[in-house]
């Protein structure tokens, strides 16, 4: 857990409906925790990297990032993240739909922290959702 004690979340999603749920799911968890939504890849380096009207946001503890997106693929918002010496140590948990082998192996190629294919059903997102907080904020140490 953090000193402040407030977790900065980035979601990088472009599913309305699967924003809404992953909002929902952390108004449900203890952990205090304050997230950000861009709906795109390009938003999202726009975004980490404090460009245009993001210039004042707090850098995020841990990212979620789908892997399909528009106009930039989250596979190459990984590599960006990943190759930047100013974000890589961000842990980036990919939260995808994709099952793809392929997809998984890539993505801890490019060194992804963790990845997690959403669950289809509600009660399945939101123990994942839970299990994100256990592991993330309460037993890993993210730096400050």
């Amino acid at each position: 857990m953090k000193k402040n004690n407030i977790i900065n979340v980035l979601l990088v999603e472009d599913s309305p409906s699967d924003i809404d749920l992953t909002l929902e799911a952390f108004k449900r968890i203890t952990t205090p925790n304050q997230i950000s939504v861009v709906e795109d890849g390009e938003e999202a380096l726009l975004f980490l990297k404090k460009e245009g009207q993001y210039k004042n946001v707090s850098t995020p503890d841990i990212i979620l990032l789908d892997l399909n997106l528009p106009k930039i693929d989250g596979r190459n918002v990984l590599i960006e993240i990943k190759s930047n010496d100013t974000l890589k140590h961000i842990p980036v948990i990919v939260l995808t739909t994709s099952k793809s082998e392929e997809d998984i192996l890539k993505s801890y190629k490019l060194h992804a922290n963790c990845y997690i294919t959403k669950p289809v059903d509600i009660k399945q997102f939101w123990e994942m959702i839970n299990c994100i907080e256990l592991f993330w904020f309460k037993i890993a140490r993210l730096p400050s």
